[in-house]
C-alpha cells in the first residue's frame, strides 16, 4: 500500500509518502519543517513535495494517515483538515493516529518501558506510557511535569527534552512524529483495510474560548 502520512500535532510540520506491507514500512519521500507558526502554510506544499520526491502522484495513493493529537487546537486542525480534504477529493480512507503512539513506534526496541512526552505549552506536557514492546499502557494525559508521578526513566518526544530535569528522565529519540512512525501506528488497520475510526482530535483540555457572559450593569436600576 502507498500511504500519505500527515502530522501537525507538534511544532513539526510533517508529511511523507510511505509504503507498507506485511514486511514493514519504507519512507519513499518526506518533508519536515519545525515551525509552530507554519502548519497551515506548509502542510499542503509538504505533502505535494513528498509525493514528488517519491515519484508518485496523489492519485497513486491507497490511503492517508493523520496524527490527531494530542496537540494545540490551531496546528492540529490544519493537518486534520488537510488530510480530510485529500481523502474526500481522492476518495481515500483517512486513518487517525495518536501522535504519541507514532513517536513510540519509532523508539528503538529495548528491555525497558518508556514515556512519550510532547510540549503542551502552558508549562504542561502531553504524555503516555509504553511497555518495552511499544504498547501504550497509560494515557494520553495532559499534566504539569512536576505533577507527573512515574518510575520510568527514559522518554521520547520534545517534551522529554524540554523537561528532562524536572521529570528526571533521559531523553531518547525520536523528538517528533515521523511519516514512518505514523504509518507503523496504523499498520494493522491499513493492512486489514479496516474502516477508519472518526477523525476526532485529541485536545485533552478545554478550549480557551468561552461563551460571553451577560454584560455588567453600569447604571443604577
Amino acid at each position: 500500500m502507498l500511504v500519505l502520512a500527515i502530522d501537525t500535532s507538534t511544532p513539526a510540520v510533517t508529511a511523507g509518502v510511505v509504503t507498507v506491507d506485511a514486511d514493514g514500512v519504507e519512507t519513499r519521500g518526506e518533508r519536515v519543517t519545525v515551525d509552530p507558526r507554519a502548519h497551515g502554510e506548509l502542510i499542503t506544499p509538504h505533502a505535494l513535495a513528498a509525493a514528488e520526491t517519491a515519484g508518485v502522484s496523489l492519485k497513486d495513493l491507497d490511503a492517508i494517515v493523520v496524527g490527531v493529537g494530542p496537540g494545540p487546537f490551531t496546528g492540529l486542525r490544519a493537518g486534520m483538515a488537510t488530510a480530510a480534504a485529500f481523502g474526500h477529493a481522492l476518495g481515500l480512507p483517512v486513518y487517525p493516529v495518536c501522535g504519541l503512539d507514532a513517536l513510540a513506534a519509532d523508539v528503538v526496541q529495548g528491555d525497558s518501558a518508556f514515556l512519550v512526552l510532547t510540549d503542551a505549552r502552558r508549562r504542561e506536557v502531553y504524555w503516555a506510557a509504553y511497555d518495552a514492546a511499544g504498547n501504550r499502557t497509560d494515557g494520553p494525559h495532559v499534566q504539569r511535569p512536576a505533577d507527573l508521578e512515574t518510575d520510568l526513566k527514559v522518554a521520547a518526544g520534545d517534551g522529554a527534552v524540554l523537561y528532562a530535569a524536572a521529570l528526571d528522565v533521559q531523553p531518547i529519540e525520536p523528538r517528533f512524529p515521523s511519516p514512518a512512525g505514523l504509518v507503523k501506528a496504523a499498520r494493522s488497520a491499513l493492512l486489514a483495510k479496516e474502516t477508519p475510526a472518526p477523525l476526532t482530535p485529541l485536545y485533552l483540555r478545554r478550549p480557551d474560548a468561552a461563551e460571553p457572559t451577560a454584560p455588567k450593569r453600569v447604571t443604577a436600576p
